[in-house]
């Protein structure tokens, strides 16, 4: 045992002395072992909605001092513990709009959907892992002596292994072309909006129907998540599902088809073009969805499914373990950087490292001043959101937690014997302080350890 946790036990052990304890130890534990829990010093009362008498009053007091409420951060390198129950709720919305549930019926299991991948183009080669029926092949096989302008090999022959640290590393980090990486990160956001805005035009098209018609007899939902690549670069998953107009409440037309859907995803996602500014500085960027474009079709009851289905179960743990990860799966950093003189510290890669510097660098920049790349460089340019919706695909994560929380409110009311009065609660709280003391925070890393951070989905 180090000196740091002996005298961290000591101050537990001594806590567990005093005569409140007991509050402070349940304050501690409600938390299911979040890291950095934000508190709250106030008052609330509880008040009968039928006569207004008040029925009970509480105070942080009751809670060893002050109420600790959890960071509800959704990073699993953050916080474990809330990016658990973010995850849970994540996999709760995408598989209500696949097979029901959640206020949504359970007929939209019968309507066309597709699970689509869209990529982010090449900026220049990088080591890669390519297998093909079970066996490692090449990395990127070319004749013997063939170099790039600069003089460095212009392929790798190697068959590396999953944990190599080349991997999503530039076979010429002077031919990558780094300031078009991060401008296509920082409009990444915008291309995904413009996919949806042309998927309607293309399936409104390809069944002869102009805009207004489509939108009177059919609506486009969908679900996506954005997934760091080892090179840095983000993919897009998400599903995609035709209903009646009403959403997923109303029975799609009878054109709609998973092969329509499938046919107008592929056509898209290659025609989607934007311009990136900066053209004077950088050069001319036409930012655009790489040619890798992966569709399938996500079985349907009554439905032929056509082939290489994926199950709704398996898409929707699939987005709601990405929804929980960032730029760190790809080599970065948590934090934002504030300072250029932080990035000689920074624990990353050399190509993670030039594609912050190339944020920082165009940055401060008149003319990329709007992207705000600063702002985003530790995550590498991309400053969208990791998880969307649109509006009608499902329930939404508000409501989850509204549930969630009217359930806790139920039990602590029942526990006060409160259950045959309507009731609200009163409260006036203010921000106190976040994280834990030393003795705090080996309690909650207990609870983690035992299992008390985790959700089930």
């Amino acid at each position: 045992m180090t000196t740091a946790v002996a005298k961290n036990t000591a101050a537990l052990i001594a806590r567990a002395r005093e005569p409140d304890f007991e509050a402070w130890r349940r304050n501690i534990v409600r938390l299911r072992g979040c890291t950095n829990p934000i508190h709250l010093v106030g008052a609330a009362t509880v008040y009968d909605t039928t006569t207004g008498a008040a029925l009970l009053s509480y105070g942080s007091d009751v809670y060893g001092g002050r109420l600790l409420v959890a960071c509800g951060n959704r990073r699993a390198t953050v916080c474990p513990a809330c990016s658990g129950l973010y995850r849970a709720d994540t996999y709760q919305l995408v598989r209500a709009g696949l097979v029901g549930g959640k206020n949504v019926t359970e007929a939209v299991s019968g309507h066309p959907r597709v699970f689509a991948t869209l990529t982010a183009p090449s900026f220049g080669p990088v080591h890669t892992r390519r297998e093909r029926d079970g066996r490692v092949r090449a990395c990127r096989p070319r004749r013997v002596g063939e170099c790039c302008l600069h003089g460095r090999p212009a392929g790798c022959r190697e068959r590396h292994p999953s944990d190599d640290p080349r991997l999503g590393e530039p076979l010429c980090p002077r031919c990558y072309d780094y300031a078009g990486a991060v401008l296509w990160h920082a409009f990444a956001g915008r291309l995904w909006h413009r996919f949806g805005l042309e998927l309607r035009r293309e399936v409104a098209r390809q069944v002869g129907l102009s805009r207004t018609e489509f939108g009177e007899v059919a609506r486009l939902s969908y679900a996506k998540v954005a997934e760091y690549q080892r090179r840095g670069l983000v993919h897009f998953h998400g599903v995609v599902r035709l209903d009646g107009p009403d959403g997923p409440d109303s029975s799609p037309p009878d054109w709609a088809t998973v092969a329509l859907l499938m046919d107008a995803v592929r056509a898209v996602a290659g025609r989607v073009r934007l311009t990136a500014p900066g053209a004077n500085v950088v050069g001319p960027r036409e930012l655009r969805f790489g040619t890798q474009v992966d569709v399938r079709p996500i079985p349907s009851y009554g439905r032929n499914a056509g082939e290489r289905p994926a199950s709704a179960a398996a898409v929707a743990g699939y987005i709601a373990k990405y929804a929980t990860k960032g730029a760190e799966s790809a080599g970065a950093v948590d934090g934002r950087i504030y300072h250029a003189r932080d990035m000689v510290m920074l624990p990353v890669r050399a190509h993670v490292l030039r594609m912050i510097g190339t944020c920082w660098w165009l940055g401060g920049l008149p003319e990329f001043e709007p992207l705000g790349l600063r702002r985003w460089a530790h995550m590498l340019g991309y400053g969208g959101h990791f998880s969307t919706k649109s509006r009608r695909y499902s329930t939404t994560l508000t409501a989850l937690r509204e549930a969630r929380a009217e359930h806790r409110a139920e039990q602590q009311r029942a526990s006060l014997g409160l259950t045959d009065a309507p009731t609200v609660t009163v409260g006036q709280w203010r921000y106190a302080g976040r994280g834990y003391s030393p003795e705090a925070a080996l309690l909650a890393a207990s609870v983690r350890e035992g299992g008390g951070g985790r959700h089930g989905t």
